[in-house]
This record gives C-alpha cells, structure tokens and sequence, in this order.
C-alpha cells in the first residue's frame, strides 16, 4: 500500500485527524503566546529568557505525568482514552480563551502547563496504538504520515498564530482554540477499538520510581533504549532550534513576526518533505542507515546558518518587504539551510520511532513510548535551562545554534558507535541503492522475537551484509578469527560485535569462549548466524556442514532458520579468481538473492540442514 493510501483507511485516519488537530492547537496556542512574549519584551535577554521559560514549561508535565500515562495507556482500551483526553482538551483551551480576553499571562502560562499534561497523556496512546492497527510493513510510513501531520499543524498554527498575535485579534484566538478542541473530539468518536494489552497491570503512580523501573526494564534492549536516547536528543536539538527562532529573526535578520511566520513554515514543510522522502527511501521498511545520514545533514546546515552575512541595523522588516529588497539573500541562505535541516531531521526521527514500536513487547509498548515521553521531557528541560544559562554567559542567538550544532555531531557519532546496527544499515543501505539489487524470498519466516539460530552457505565476505540486510531484527553473527585480522573488516565485526570462533584444534580455549557467548546471546532472545560449512568456499559449490551447529543446539534447543544465497560466486568479494578483495572491484548491477526457509526444529542434524539449504538454492 502507498504511504498515502493510509489516508483512506479506517484504522489510520481518524488517528492521524486527532493527531493533526491536537498538535494545530498546541501550536495555534503556544505560537500565538510566544510571538507576542517575543515581541513585547524589552530586550533579547528577556525574551530570551521568558520563551524558554514558556518551553520548559509545557515540557515538565511529560517528566511528571508520562509513566502513569504509559500505564494506563497499556491498562486500558485506547480509543476511550483518547475521546476522555479530548474532552479536557475543551476545558483546558477554555481557560486559554480567558487569558487570552482578560490579557493574564498568568491564566496563559496555566494553560500551556495544562496542554502539556494533555499531551504527556496523548503520546503513550497515540504512538503504542499504531502497531496494533497497522502491519509492521506500514509502520514507516504510518509514522511518517503522523511526523508530516504533525509539523504541517505546526506550519498551519504557525501562520494563524503569528497573523493572529500581529492584529492581538483575541476573539479570533480564542474562538480558534475552542473551536479545534472540539473538531478533534469529534474525529477522537471514529477511532476503532484498540483493546488492552496488559489488563491485569498494577498502577504505580509514582513518576520517579516508576521511571527508574522503566529504565532497568528497556536497558536489556540496547537498540530500544539507544533509540530511545537518539530520539531525546532530536528533541533537545529541535527544541533549542525552535525557541530561537524568533530571536534569530529579530536580531539576526531583523525581521519581524510575518518572519518568524514564514522560518517556521519553511521548517514545518521540510520536515513533511522529509517524512516523504524517508517513507520513499524506506520502500517499506524500517530503515535505520537513514538516521546517520539524518544526523550529519542537522549538523551541517546548523553550522551553514553561523557562516551567513546578516544585515546590520536596527529596523524590522516585514517578509515582502525583505524578500524584495537588500536583505533577501541573507534571508534566502537561512531559509534553505532550516529547509535541509528538516528534511534531514525526518531521516533522523521517522526510523527512530518506528524501531521502538517494532520492537519493544506488546504488553508495555505504551509504557516504552512513556518511558521515551520521559526522556524527551528530561533532554527538552535540560534544553531551556542549558540556553537560559548560555544566554547568562553572553551567547548571543546565533552562537547558541553553533554550540548546539556541534553538540549534535558529537552526540550523533557517539549514538551510531554505541548502536552500531545504525551504521551496519548504513552501509548496507549504500550498497543496495548503488552497487547490489536485493531480492528476498521467505522474509516473513524471521520470528519477530525470541531466539533463533540462522544457518547459511558461505559464498563471500560479504554474507554477513546481505543477511543483515534481510533480517528486520539485528543479527550476532559467529566468524572465523582469522578475518578479525583484516583492519577493515576486523573493525567493522568488532563494532557489530561479532564472535570469533576457531577449531577446537588451533584454539580450544576460544572455542569455549565462543560456545558461552553464543548460548548468552541466544539466552537474551537475539538472533545468532553461523556458517556452518566452516569457510568461504574457493569453487562456488557447498561444502559440507560441520556439526558445531549441532553443539549450539544441544546447549540451547531454540528454532533453527534455514537461508542460501546466491547471486555474490563470481563477485569482488567471492574467492572465484583465487585471493578475495584483490584488484579493483568492476561496477555492478549485480542481483543478489537470499532465500529463507522455514524455521526448523533444534534437533535437525547438520546433514538435514545441509540439505534444506541446497534446496533453497535450486
């Protein structure tokens, strides 16, 4: 199905409704506040100073509230929670109109503490209640649609919220908020039924302890729980950007808030184009060597914005009148850079959160997504509070976006090291798309989770990648020690955390060592490969199967995953010309195959997997 037919479907649409009218109010409401903070205030410190207030603000209720919403969240029905979390979307916009009548910032700041409470709720519900109405196949897509909702929103309560803080129309403001408060009620009434994934759980309302319980749980997934610290950092990183906008207009391009209006615009479309692209990019999959790709283009358009010549001065220009006179190409440079730095923001974030929903266990998904909700509050406070200080220290706007830019290259290279599927899939996303056409047959017969051996013939030293390739889950593979000794390739297993493992008769004692680390990985329900013909083969033809896969199944009776490949004999990586890897590789459009078979029991022999895998090569 294509990414927009989704739009058309029952089970997703009145979801993504909800979703875009909740995230229009929160910006129609918060936009309009900010702008007129920004613009009303006596000098860049202070409205400095009072907008990251206003940010950490609406942030602190998901480090509050976020874990028992994720209870609750898995403990009850979801679309009922969504109708109830609607419904006090009314009065809390209520309270919004009277401030906004009455001109107490006071009753405005309430406000916006409240829809921060109202959205700590919505997330855990929202984000867990997608894999349950949509196949894993669409869940890039179903996220990227919600990512383009969500910042299309923000573009639509941007542009009403600025014109609407220009002319201080208060009327039109509040009848605005209530009016789409109620309208996402409404589409909140045709959410089909999401039942209870964990009925029986306990409430524990503690946000503290319950947190920390959180924490140890996700911690024995480091893929999960890296995501989880990858998308905290986005968040840092675009809630830093954001808040600066309006300074960065006022005194770095000297313009005033049509301005600030059209910035965000630009970015909210971005990111929608960015969420295309990476659904494209993605061809239904979860494509996680996007997100190294996501990272490095954030940073380096962040650092483009330090390098543009502003406009000396001091008066402020309105959009038209900057767009057509001297000041258009400092505006245009910073335009396009925000642009890219959307795009790539959407690379970085739609496979991230698509990751979490994959794979964390269906009876807590909704606690996981709370327990990201959490994180992302902890990175978004830390946000305000670490540019308020900067701000102390002297840091004008533009510098704190280069301090921030480099952070995030730091940041971004410290994540893929710490998860290196990101950049395993990196590389094997390159590949795919330049040199290899990829075809799989059998996909579908990878367990989802739990332990499995994957047994394969060994055609190149590149077997690893194409299995890599075709699993959804990340792979352990067993190695022989030997290619630990290439610079390259040695670095690239170590990082990936590859065993090595030698015939009992050169190294027993690695041997031993090796059978431990397999039975560990099998025992924390991960996927190991071993080739059990021993080596790569020197004609092209199977060699027999050697019965340490018989030992590792003895140890640990777990499902058996027969898969060939064909396609790579003959290639730069293959041992057809003698040495592996020796000359220069000749460019290609070589198709590769990987057939899997059905997963088989833990007492096969090493001759009946043999077997299953020359048939799958025919």
């Amino acid at each position: 199905m294509s990414m927009f037919g989704l739009l058309a479907k029952k089970r997703f649409a009145p979801l993504f409704g909800v979703q875009f009218l909740g995230a229009l109010n929160d910006n129609l409401f918060k936009n309009t506040m900010v702008i007129m903070i920004a613009f009303k205030a006596a000098n860049e410190a202070e409205s400095g100073m009072l907008i990251n207030l206003a940010a950490g603000l609406f942030i602190l209720p998901f480090f509050l509230f976020s874990t028992v919403a994720g209870q609750i969240s898995d403990k009850f029905e979801k679309s009922r929670i969504m109708r109830i979390i609607k419904t006090a979307e009314i009065g809390i916009m209520a309270i919004g109109a009277v401030g906004f009548y009455t001109g107490h910032n006071v009753l405005l700041f309430i406000t916006l503490f409240l829809m921060g409470i109202h959205s700590a709720f919505f997330g855990p519900a929202k984000y867990s209640i997608l894999p349950q109405h949509l196949k894993e196949s669409e869940l890039t897509n179903g996220n990227a649609l919600v990512e383009m909702g969500t910042f299309l929103a923000i573009l639509i309560g941007t542009l009403a919220g600025g014109l609407l803080a220009g002319k201080h129309n208060v009327h039109a403001i509040s009848a605005g908020i209530l009016g789409v408060a109620m309208a996402g009620y409404l589409a909140s009434r045709w959410i089909p039924i999401a039942p209870a994934m964990a009925p029986d759980l306990k409430l524990h309302w503690n946000p503290f302890t319950e947190s920390l319980a959180l924490t140890r749980i996700i911690r024995k997934q480091p893929a999960v729980f890296n995501s989880i610290l990858g998308i905290s950092w986005f968040w840092y990183f675009g809630a830093t950007l954001l808040a600066q906008l309006p300074n960065f207009t006022r005194h770095m391009l000297l313009g005033d808030e049509s301005v600030v209006t059209l910035l965000l615009a630009v970015f909210s479309i971005s990111i929608g184009i960015g969420s295309v692209l990476c659904a494209k990019l993605s061809h239904d999959e979860i494509e996680l060597g996007l997100v190294p790709i996501g990272a490095l283009g954030m940073t380096v358009f962040t650092v483009d914005l330090f390098f543009i010549h502003y406009p000396a001065g001091s008066e402020l220009l309105g959009a038209s009148a900057i767009l057509h006179g001297a000041r258009f190409a400092p505006t245009l440079h910073a335009i396009i850079d925000l642009g890219m730095v959307g795009i790539f923001s959407s690379l970085f974030i739609v496979p991230l959160y698509a990751l979490i929903q994959s794979r964390s266990n269906e009876d807590m998904r909704s606690r996981v997504i709370a327990a990201n909700n959490v994180f992302n509050a902890v990175f978004m406070v830390g946000s305000a509070l670490i540019t308020m200080a900067l701000f102390k220290f002297g840091f004008n706007t533009i510098q704190i976006l280069l301090f921030t830019a480099v952070l995030n290259l730091a940041v971004s290279v410290y994540i893929c090291l710490l998860i290196p599927e990101f950049l395993m899939r990196f590389v094997i996303w390159v590949l795919a798309s330049t040199i290899y056409r990829m075809r799989y047959t059998g996909r579908d017969r990878i367990p989802h989770r739990g332990p499995a051996v994957i047994v394969c013939n060994h055609v190149s030293f590149i077997d690893w990648f194409v299995i890599t390739a075709g699993c959804r889950r990340p792979v352990c593979f067993i190695m022989d020690h030997n290619i630990f000794k290439n610079p390259f390739l040695g670095w690239i297993f170590k990082l990936s955390r590859a065993i090595p493992i030698a015939p009992a008769s050169e190294d027993p004692a690695l041997r031993d060592i090796t059978f431990a680390a397999i039975s560990r990985e099998l025992r924390d329900d991960n996927l190991v490969c071993i080739f059990p013909e021993g080596t790569v083969t020197r004609d092209g033809n199977m060699n027999r199967f050697r019965r340490g896969v018989e030992l590792i199944l003895k140890n640990d009776p777990v499902p058996v995953i027969p898969m060939a490949i064909n396609g790579l004999w003959g290639s730069f990586f293959s041992r057809k010309k003698g040495k592996a890897m020796s000359g220069m590789p000749k460019p290609s459009r070589r198709v590769i195959g990987l057939a899997i078979g059905e997963p088989m029991s833990a007492t096969t022999s090493a001759a009946d997997l043999e077997i299953q895998v020359r048939e799958l090569l025919t």
